[in-house]
């Protein structure tokens, strides 16, 4: 592990973030110093200069780590850089610390990432259930406990769930539509380091001057504009996991538009590419709303604009409109790529087509559409108009009808087929079990006199966990066991990841279905402490949730024991339909010896001498290509 740190880019790195810390300090004390204006000189104080080093030493990081070399190489009009792909690939294990323009490293790097922020995560989520074990102050304080809970939601949200699906659809997703790489690898690589940068910076609020940032993931106003300086943690580090998704959304959809295999039509994409398309979509139409009501936040804080201060003209209910019309998508941001990622498990473990592919495309687009028709439904009773609530219930409603169309095809799709019961199948069939129990809560709180009872009770709790966790980290397991071969060469233990599927499932309700009753009686969301009439229930979920915590620790030794030693994995363990599973495990450099030629569908299980693509005889690649697969290999379901 010391070896990376002794790498040129790593100083140049290390250089860059001691350069940026200098240049804010001194931009700020510039412009302090030539004004004598008392309004500048309150402003321009020590924490303008902690707020323009938060954002210029991430940046300049990145530039001494070498993400702009070629892009400042070309704006400077020198000559054009042959390309000879020497940070392309990864040959040992160094390669995964550097800047890497392959979508499978980058893939990788993006997976890992997100991994450790979820122990992070999770790590505060039990110390938040070790506080709520009993009634009364147990380890933190009140405002400490705010700090938790908003640090933990937001790490969560912003720097796993949305990027982990990115980083899996980074490493699959060219393999799927026979592409060599991504559209544009050097953005991809800026997208990933963009990442970890702003992980770190929500984190470091812990180290600010009257601690985290404590009202939340949503950072409502005009509680965030009144905040310690530990808010404009969370209004940065918002602001890089923005930028890297929309950076990574353009490069899906301009690599799945232009870069798809010959014969590779629309309809005869995998469902998961689908899934990534519509999600790119509302990751550039959606995400800049988010962006805009940080930087409306951090103007407030910070040179004193007025757009949520009441008394001088403000408007405090608009900051909810704007964040709300970001993060109600954002929810689809984080559930479509597992929707994609369960139809293709299910199609390759139960043997069979998908039910009624056009419609399941078709209904994801759908989501895109109605998903930006919902947002105020999390506002019934923030006081908005009260007229509102009727059409966005109305819409709330509807837009549950593309999901149900999933799940009955799911359904359809598992009906009389062969099931391979093996890890990455159980935890697709716990996601329609759990996601279908958060959905059901969901049409609930779209009943506007109910919302209106539970809105600020542990009910909300329980059901954003069994959207996202019984939801999405399901998907997101169910595609790492799934995709682990592919990706490392290497066999996972079955054994264990039975285990880990079994003891996630059970102590996932065990702690989150008890939230239910806790909200329908009362129970206050968000509160350090309650009264003694819940304590039965929240000693037993905080029992559960520490062993659910412990259920991870079964994941992360498996992967790890697996990666390092396991055994080798052949090309298509699965034998799966699709193009990634056609060519070694892990992929050559740049994917394919050969140009697929796809000349039927993805999922035609079972259908005498059904054919998804053909491997032509042309060379795609360059230097330092390993050997891929043969001329001529067909791509046949049995």
């Amino acid at each position: 592990m010391v070896a990376r740190f002794k790498t040129p880019g790593f100083y140049r790195a290390l250089l860059g973030t001691a350069l940026g810390g200098v240049f804010a300090t001194a931009l700020t004390w510039i412009v302090r110093m030539s004004t004598g204006h008392a309004t500048f000189h309150h402003y321009l104080s020590g924490e303008a200069i902690l707020t323009v080093s938060l954002i210029a030493c991430p940046i300049f990081f990145v530039i001494g780590l070498g993400v702009f070399d070629y892009w400042f190489h070309w704006a400077a009009g020198r000559p054009t850089r042959p390309e000879d792909h020497s940070n392309h690939g990864a040959f040992t294990w160094k390669d995964y610390f550097k800047v890497n323009t392959d979508h499978k490293v980058i893939g990788v790097q993006y997976v890992v990432t997100s991994f450790i922020f979820l122990l992070i995560g999770g790590l505060i989520a039990m110390l938040m259930r070790a506080e709520l074990a009993q009634p009364g102050a147990q380890f933190v304080d009140a405002n400490t406990y705010n700090g938790l809970f908003s640090v933990h939601a937001s790490i969560l949200i912003f720097f796993f769930i949305i990027p982990v699906f990115a980083g899996l659809a980074n490493y699959v997703l060219p393999l799927m539509i026979g592409a060599p790489d991504m559209a544009f690898p050097r953005l991809n690589a800026l997208s990933f380091w963009l990442l970890p940068l702003g992980g770190i910076v929500m984190l470091s609020s812990f180290l600010a001057p009257g601690g985290s940032f404590a009202n939340g993931w949503t950072a409502y106003a005009p509680l965030s504009t009144a905040a310690p300086v530990g808010q404009n943690f969370f209004s940065i580090g918002v602001q890089f996991a923005g930028a890297s998704s929309i950076a990574t959304a353009l490069n899906f959809l301009v690599t799945i538009i232009t870069m798809r295999a010959p014969g590779m039509s629309f309809f005869r994409m995998p469902l998961l590419v689908w899934a990534n398309f519509s999600t790119s979509l509302l990751v550039v139409i959606a995400t800049p709303f988010v962006a805009a009501s940080q930087f409306f936040n951090l103007l407030d804080r910070s040179l004193g604009f007025n757009f949520f201060n009441a008394a001088k003209g403000g408007n405090v209910l608009m900051y909810q409109h704007v964040f709300w019309f970001y993060s109600h998508p954002a929810v689809y941001i984080m559930m479509l790529p597992g929707f994609g990622i369960i139809s293709e498990i299910l199609a390759t473990k139960a043997r069979k087509p998908i039910f009624g592919y056009r419609m399941m495309a078709f209904s994801l687009l759908a989501i895109v559409v109605l998903g930006f028709t919902v947002w105020a439904h999390h506002m019934f009773t923030s006081g908005m108009p009260a007229w509102v609530r009727i059409p966005m219930a109305i819409t709330t409603v509807v837009i549950a009808v593309p999901t149900g169309i999933k799940i009955f095809s799911w359904l359809a799709t598992l009906w009389r087929g062969v099931l391979h019961l093996d890890t990455s199948m159980l935890f697709a069939l716990g996601f329609l079990t759990t996601f279908t129990l958060g959905g059901i809560s969901g049409v609930m709180l779209a009943m506007i006199p109910f919302d209106i009872h539970v809105s600020a009770s542990y009910f909300i709790v329980a059901h954003i966990h069994y959207v996202l966790f019984g939801g999405s980290l399901m998907t997101i397991f169910a595609g790492v066991y799934y995709w682990f071969p592919k990706m490392t060469g290497r066999m996972y233990d079955e054994r264990l990841g039975k285990w880990h599927f079994w003891s996630t499932f059970v102590f996932f309700n065990l702690t989150f279905a008890p939230m239910h009753i806790l909200g329908l009686q009362g129970m206050p969301r968000r509160v350090a402490t309650y009264s003694a009439q819940f304590a039965d229930l929240n000693l037993m979920i905080s029992i559960c949730s520490w062993l659910l915590g412990l259920s991870t620790l079964v994941f992360v030794y498996n992967i790890v024991t697996s990666w390092r030693g396991g055994p080798r994995a052949v090309a298509n363990p699965w034998r799966a339909m699709t193009l990634e599973w056609q060519v070694s495990s892990p992929p050559p450099v740049f994917n394919f010896d050969k140009v697929p030629t796809v000349v039927g569908g993805p999922y035609e299980y079972g259908i005498p001498g059904a054919v998804h693509g053909i491997l032509e005889p042309a060379h795609v690649g360059g230097a330092r290509e390993p050997a891929g697969v043969s001329s001529g290999t067909h791509m046949s379901g049995e």
